[in-house]
């Protein structure tokens, strides 16, 4: 069975299927043409990514991959220093990172996630 939690026309925020959780694509909370570091923007992030985690019966340890995209590698080291302290020690994901154009010019960091669930 899948279930869909927070569907709209264009995605769901969370899908469950077979004890995996897949959440759509995350960003900080940047308004249009608003100055917010790349560190504050992956805070932001991760407290969403957190949030969602915990609607859908998971956590953080139980992420199993981490797809992150920055808009520029410039932002990769300021982002990284975020992520490894909210990463609990040695429940470290699959990840990957990589640059790419983000949806607007303000945003340094897209997140997707995927993990189990109980």
């Amino acid at each position: 069975m899948i279930e869909r939690q927070e569907t709209a026309t264009r995605m769901s925020k969370i899908v469950k299927h077979n004890g995996t959780v897949y959440l759509c694509g995350q960003v900080g909370n940047v308004k249009a043409g608003e100055e917010v570091s790349a560190g504050d923007q992956t805070a932001q992030m991760l407290a969403k990514v957190d949030a969602l985690l915990a609607q859908a019966g998971s956590s953080k340890e139980q992420i199993l991959q981490a797809i992150i995209w920055v808009s520029d590698m410039k932002h990769f080291q300021e982002m990284n220093a975020v992520w490894d302290a909210w990463v609990p020690e040695g429940h470290a994901p699959a990840r990957a990172c990589g640059e790419a154009k983000l949806a607007r010019p303000e945003l340094y960091v897209e997140i997707i996630v995927t993990a189990a669930y109980d």
